[in-house]
């Protein structure tokens, strides 16, 4: 007898639903008189459709022999592509991730010609609706103790998440611990993935963290990321994002023997490692370079200057940079002249008019200050606003001065007088000193494309006042 061909074909799409980042995928399914084809998963069709790249190293299925078996709800802490192998579903889907949308719930059912992806958090159930019906899901990470402890739960039966059940649950085939998972009240909200920074001692690692509260900092001593085994030190699929604010920037130390190779250990051994984590993991790698990658010689620097570092320094930072521009997620942030909580040349200026020193200030070294709130906001807004990947530059905006310029400022805004600073050059301040790195003499950054963004840095000389009255 001549079979009645199966035709489910229709176009690859992709669609929101009531749930943020639960997307319903429209499959093509070609059938005729042997059973049916499809492309189950096929990574760049569908992120060209605005699939997230999740990053798949593991495929489950589910066989559920009997019509009405019903399983969930689970939220494990990493993401799922849920397809149909055989037969049909009624599927439920639980937002029980920390934030607005916690509680909310998407239904729908799925056969062959559906699939589901399921952000990490959200809590997931299905109710087999044909016999022999085989339920296969991607996910992005493997079991482990430690991701279980992270799972959230909640009853099926909870009639707060009003779902219509085609089965009634109490004719359906449950396990005993689904049966006794918490109603949603009782549920603690799924986390969201870790922010890792390093540096946290540094005075750019401190002022994180008033943008990141919730991440974890971590220093040297707790987290060498540029020792061998770095990738067994943290689960890294638990992260979502790398904060670099470790940095080797002792600039002339760094031309001695030791110092030559603390640097390079720190500013490109170490990120290395990171780059190689975050590209395996799929994380975000935010990375922080300086002016000192460029030899100073144009008056101002755009992203894509070619380097041509002075220093041994600035030599080692500009290995880092290449290194980390290789993860497909990173942002490599370019600032210099940076002014926080710690010992740095305003605080210095500050404490020389005071005591009423009238101190030499090179007055051919050109750039703009950058203080610590402008450049860990301006971090934030490149995270969160999912700027395209790349390398910015980010330093506070204004008129580019000179060290002597500033230093003059710095005393007049202190209350002594401006003229007690002398500029003088860079080659003669330096005449009478050893082991001196050579220095970029043009510092200034170009900040249009950060801008563009939409982020304006604020002016250095109104940041420096504020900076001034808080030291009062």
């Amino acid at each position: 007898m001549e079979k009645t061909p199966i035709e489910f074909s229709k176009s690859l799409n992709i669609s929101e639903t009531t749930i943020p980042g639960l997307l319903l995928v429209d499959l093509p399914v070609h059938g005729d008189s042997r059973g049916w084809f499809k492309e189950n998963w096929q990574r760049s069709k569908k992120l060209e459709l605005g699939l997230p790249d999740f990053g798949p190293v593991q495929n489950n299925i589910s066989f559920n022999a009997e019509k009405g078996v019903t399983r969930g709800i689970h939220a494990e802490p990493w993401d799922k592509y849920i397809s149909i192998g055989a037969g049909k579903i009624f599927g439920a889907w639980v937002d029980l991730r920390k934030g607005d949308s916690f509680g909310k719930v998407f239904t729908t059912e799925l056969d062959a010609s559906k699939a589901i992806y399921v952000p990490r958090g959200v809590g997931n159930a299905f109710q087999a609706l044909e016999p022999n019906t085989v339920y296969t899901y991607l996910v992005n990470d493997h079991w482990s103790a430690e991701a279980q402890e992270q799972y959230t739960f909640v009853n099926l039966a909870d009639e707060t998440l009003n779902i219509k059940w085609p089965i009634s649950l109490s004719k359906a085939e449950l396990s005993e611990k689904d049966k006794n998972l918490p109603m949603l009240k009782d549920v603690k909200p799924m986390a969201p993935k870790r922010v890792l920074v390093t540096g946290a001692n540094g005075q750019l690692g401190r002022a994180l963290h008033a943008e990141f509260p919730d991440a974890e900092f971590t220093t040297r001593d707790e987290l060498d990321i540029a020792a061998d085994g770095l990738e067994e030190a943290r689960p890294w699929r638990q992260y979502d994002a790398i904060i670099n604010a470790a940095a080797y920037t002792a600039v002339d130390l760094a031309e001695t023997p030791e110092g030559r190779e603390m640097a390079w250990k720190i500013n490109a051994t170490a990120v290395a490692n990171l780059s190689r984590i975050a590209t395996r993991y799929n994380l975000t790698l935010v990375h922080y370079s300086t002016d000192y990658v460029f030899n100073g010689e144009r008056t101002v620097h755009q992203e894509d200057e070619v380097f041509s570092p002075l220093s041994v320094y600035g030599q080692s930072k500009a290995a880092g940079d290449i290194v980390a521009a290789t993860p497909p997620k990173h942002y490599i942030i370019r600032t210099g002249w940076v002014i926080g909580d710690g010992n740095n040349f305003v605080k210095t200026m500050k404490n020389l008019a005071d005591r009423g020193f009238q101190p030499q200030v090179v007055n051919d070294q050109i750039g703009r200050l950058t203080f610590t709130d402008t450049l860990t906001t301006g971090t934030k807004h490149l995270i969160e606003s999912k700027a395209p990947y790349g390398t910015y530059n980010l330093t506070n905006d204004g008129e580019s001065a000179s060290w002597s310029q500033i230093a003059a400022q710095v005393f007049e805004l202190s209350g002594h007088k401006a003229t007690d600073v002398e500029g003088v050059t860079t080659e003669t301040y330096f005449s009478s000193k050893e082991g001196i790195a050579p220095r970029p003499l043009q510092s200034t950054l170009d900040l249009a494309k950060i801008k563009a963004t939409g982020f304006t840095p604020r002016d250095w000389e109104s940041a420096l006042s504020e900076y001034l009255q808080q030291q009062s």
